[in-house]
């Protein structure tokens, strides 16, 4: 029987059988799909399956959580098992570099460093990846304190993260009340945008305002992202009310006027009210 048509061995340790399923499914005659893939082909799922493991924190389905955190486990599995077909890492590389990277930077824990709070922990953390910088690309490369917050992370959440470590350097306001001023004058010029219909300024100066209001967010103490998706789930919630409603008027959105939906919507509000001061 050839290699990959066997079955999986029981291997009771099952991070070991999980690497061991995902060689045999790229072997020579192992899946087609799988052995196609790239790196780059497998970021969009990487992507997916880390926000299917927030969804699942948030609706608090520990069952669900934990399918899912085998689903993302499989990435990581996935992109070793190609580092290891191109000849440059293989499974145990990854893990012992965080491994490594962890007791490096938690000397307070595995050395003689001092942190008295989690501030002073984050603050060393970031000292000693500015030294891991530093010293993977040269003393003659320029290190920037906002160096390590990823591209590709959603705009509100990364806008976050650069001004969390602009903060770290000093470059930030004490008080949310110069936030605040900044935030006006940032819808103001917006506005003026607005009227001159300027596109590229317009852009521009919207995403002032985006990064204006999350650092007001940062500054009170709210995480932009999970307001956001917080008043989107809010929308959708009050949106599902408003078609059902339509449902049992036998009428199509389509065919209604914005004030006989709105009227559902306050309706939707209303009702949702109602249950928080119930309890329910």
């Amino acid at each position: 029987m050839p290699e990959s048509r066997r079955p999986a061995p029981d291997n009771p340790d099952q991070f070991r059988r999980l690497v061991e399923i995902m060689d045999r499914l790229l072997a020579p005659d192992g899946c087609p799909w799988d052995r196609k893939q790239s790196h780059k082909t497998l970021k969009p799922y990487v992507i997916e399956e880390s926000y299917e493991v927030c969804d699942a924190i948030d609706a608090e389905d520990w069952d669900e959580l934990k399918s899912e955190l085998g689903d993302l486990g499989l990435q990581i599995v996935f992109h070793s098992a190609l580092g290891k077909r191109e000849g440059l890492f293989e499974v145990d590389d990854v893990y012992r570099a965080i491994c490594e990277k962890l007791i490096r930077r938690h000397p307070h824990v595995f050395a003689s460093a001092d942190a008295r709070d989690a501030e002073t922990v984050l603050n060393n953390w970031e000292a000693i990846k500015r030294e891991e910088r530093e010293e993977k690309g040269g003393r003659d490369k320029p290190v920037s304190s906002l160096d390590g917050v990823p591209k590709a992370l959603p705009a509100l959440q990364r806008a976050d993260r650069i001004q969390g470590k602009a903060r770290r350097v000093g470059f930030d306001w004490d008080t949310p009340e110069p936030a605040w001023d900044k935030l006006h004058e940032e819808i103001e010029e917006l506005r003026r945008e607005y009227a001159a219909m300027d596109r590229d300024r317009l852009e521009d100066e919207l995403g002032d305002v985006l990064f204006a209001l999350v650092n007001v967010a940062r500054l009170v103490d709210v995480d932009a992202e999970q307001a956001l998706q917080r008043t989107n789930a809010k929308f959708v919630r009050r949106f599902h009310h408003i078609e059902a409603r339509a449902r049992e008027a036998k009428r199509e959105l389509a065919d209604m006027t914005l004030d006989e939906m709105d009227a559902w919507w306050d309706e939707a509000k209303r009702l949702e009210k109602e249950k928080a001061a119930s309890g329910g």
